[in-house]
């Protein structure tokens, strides 16, 4: 690819956990000349990778650091335990902060939960990454809380997971750096969103239409007076162009004949007799 092809592309950062195939599909079914790269980065580095232009925007976990970002929250993930398959917890449906209380609880450096005080017993070093703690639960050393997605992606046949609650839940977020939100970007946004083809065309549309267009569909148009009411001054017609206050049937003007009911009548009276 050249530098030129390279500069055409949108660049889209994900972290771990977060799967983009569904945007990316509509995306190259709505944009299909301009080709969207993947980039995976650590969560700890998603928002220095967008500050230095290194992706247009990115699905980031919350909170975001500093003000020079926008986001736009997506959903949140249940918060899991991961456990050996053949420890107690296993057979529970859900588990609890108490029932952790004296476990070894594992607390890698990329976390990615917001925690005040995290449950369990801490161990003595923390682990580097989620996937290395993940080793150390295989291993019989201690366990591990992480939103699903991650549980679901370190995914081993010895291991299980069960819900924790009433914890701090992950949140997956839209972002990008404000000054650089370009159209792309837009387009983007809109997919994210749920916008449809035409709701998306539609606001360039309007972007691109010029100004006394724009006015135009602001009010600017004039109003066709309503029926019956007078268009202008001394005009005397109405909207429909009939001189106002005349019969639109075609009448002569002359008062019907008595007994005809307001209409000329269509039966004849008794012939005169001859003198």
């Amino acid at each position: 690819m050249t530098a030129s092809e390279d500069s055409t592309a949108f660049r889209l950062a994900y972290v771990p956990g977060v799967t983009p195939s569904k945007w990316v599909r509509i995306w190259n079914e709505r944009l299909p000349d301009i080709p969207l790269t993947l980039v995976q980065v650590p969560s700890a580095e998603a928002c220095g990778v967008l500050r230095r232009g290194d992706a247009d925007a990115g699905f980031v976990r919350l909170p975001v650091d500093g003000d020079d970002l926008s986001a736009i929250p997506l959903y949140e993930e249940t918060t899991v335990v991961v456990v050996p398959k053949d420890h107690l917890l296993a057979a529970a449906d859900e588990v609890t902060p108490g029932d952790l209380a004296d476990e070894l609880v594992l607390h890698p450096l990329d976390d990615t939960l917001d925690w005040d005080h995290p449950p369990g017993r801490p161990a003595l070093e923390r682990p580097a990454t989620t996937a290395d703690a993940v080793e150390l639960v295989a291993a019989g050393v201690g366990l591990l809380v992480v939103p699903q997605s991650l549980a679901r992606l370190h995914h081993r046949k010895d291991l299980t997971y069960r819900t924790l609650t009433d914890v701090p839940a992950s949140r997956v977020a839209l972002s990008w750096p404000q000054e650089a939100t370009t159209d792309r970007v837009e387009d983007f946004i809109g997919i994210v969103r749920g916008r449809t083809v035409n709701s998306t065309r539609g606001r360039r549309a309007e972007a691109e239409a010029p100004a006394k267009d724009r006015r135009a569909d602001k009010g600017g148009a004039r109003r066709q007076p309503a029926a019956g009411k007078t268009s202008g001054k001394g005009s005397g017609r109405t909207a429909s162009g009939r001189s106002a206050g005349k019969p639109t049937g075609k009448t002569s003007g002359k008062s019907p004949r008595r007994g005809s009911g307001g209409a000329k009548s269509t039966q004849r009276g008794k012939p005169r007799r001859k003198p």
